[in-house]
């Protein structure tokens, strides 16, 4: 992240409610710093599909003819090849294939520079991304780096891949400008059993009722996780905030020790699940919000006790949020819920890596 917050370094002693997560990340004395290293697998410069106009219900579509549509270079401005002037909806589509890879030990990261002005990112015909608002309440993103998860379930092996990227620009410039184009892997990744990356529903404020799965959240707005919340609309907001996800999970997790991965949180959070607090990082009691120390660069992991998940029937998630300045939100995965076995062995490999 470039920012103030980010440029500092130092160590944080993170305040969980569940010692069995305290447990989990200080495996001996030692702190262990959570950072995913990327290899790059596929370019993906060159020229792109690109049609002006909004046609999203078909333009999304893997199964889509985009054979009569226009090429443009990714990267690059559309004004520059042929649209200048040009200020609205386009769209950009591209084909790619990967070779063979290990579902158990692969993670990919569509990364797709800088785009002027709002973004909403397809593989496969499914949303993995958005930066930014389209109208009528439009909001930039166009200093935004795009890093979109790709889930593994979406990727076709040996196969043809579709990505679709639908792009709105206010003036000027517009398009996929700049920055790093292509397809990366982690291969050791921290994968989640169950992955809980995509759209969850968003409110600003604070309201103790909203933790409770009975709480009708339908008008809440919807914002994707990870990804900041100044680049989905709510450009320079401070303070607290909740998210919302409600999930279904079967018998094959649901008889097992299962800990919640939040990735990272900025600032601090409490999380609940089915009403219950599960844990926290920093300290949201009265006149304590500030208190945060360097919270938003520790990666959430918390322990969820048995017998709390629903087999079967919907389970709810709710994320409050303190944000006490400059960027705000889950920004960063892993996203999702995974054994306890496969997350402690995960960190003691890390530690002997070191």
């Amino acid at each position: 992240m470039q920012s103030e917050k980010r440029n500092i370094k130092n160590l944080f002693t993170l305040r969980c409610r569940v010692a069995g997560l305290f447990v989990i990340l200080f495996l001996g004395n030692n702190i262990l710093t959570f950072s995913q290293v990327y290899d790059k697998v596929l370019g993906l410069e060159g020229q792109w599909r690109f049609s002006i106009g909004d046609n999203r219900d078909y333009w999304a579509s893997e199964n889509f003819d985009d054979s009569s549509w226009d090429r443009l270079n990714v990267p690059g401005n559309w004004e520059e090849q042929g649209y200048n002037g040009y200020d609205g909806f386009a769209w950009y589509r591209k084909t790619f294939s990967v070779p063979d890879f290990n579902e158990t030990k692969t993670q990919f990261i569509l990364r797709l520079g800088y785009i002027d002005d709002v973004d909403e990112v397809f593989v496969n015909g499914e949303k993995i991304g958005q930066s930014g608002t389209f109208p009528p309440h439009q909001s930039t993103a166009y200093n935004a780096r795009r890093e979109y998860v790709i889930p593994q379930y979406l990727i076709k092996k040996n196969s043809t891949n579709v990505i679709a990227v639908r792009v709105y620009d206010f003036f000027n410039e517009g398009g996929i400008l700049k920055g790093e184009i292509g397809l990366y892997a982690n291969r050791n990744p921290l994968l989640p059993d169950l992955p809980l990356e995509g759209m969850w529903q968003f409110k600003t404020g604070d309201n103790m009722q909203w933790r409770f799965p009975e709480y009708n959240a339908t008008v809440w707005e919807e914002i994707m996780v990870p990804s900041l919340w100044e680049e989905q609309g709510f450009r320079h907001y401070d303070g607290m905030a909740w998210y919302r996800k409600t999930f279904m999970v079967d018998e094959a997790l649901t008889g097992q020790k299962l800990v919640l991965l939040l990735g990272k949180i900025d600032d601090i959070d409490e999380v609940y699940i089915n009403g219950v607090l599960v844990g926290q990082t920093g300290d949201m009691g009265p006149g304590k919000r500030h208190s945060y120390n360097f919270a938003y660069n520790e990666l959430r992991g918390y322990y969820i006790p048995r017998g709390l998940l629903l087999n079967g029937k919907p389970n709810v998630i709710c994320v409050r949020v303190f944000d006490s300045g400059i960027q705000g939100g889950i920004y960063e995965g892993p996203v999702g819920l995974i054994t306890q076995d496969k997350y402690i062995r995960y960190w003691r490999q890390r530690k002997k890596r070191r």
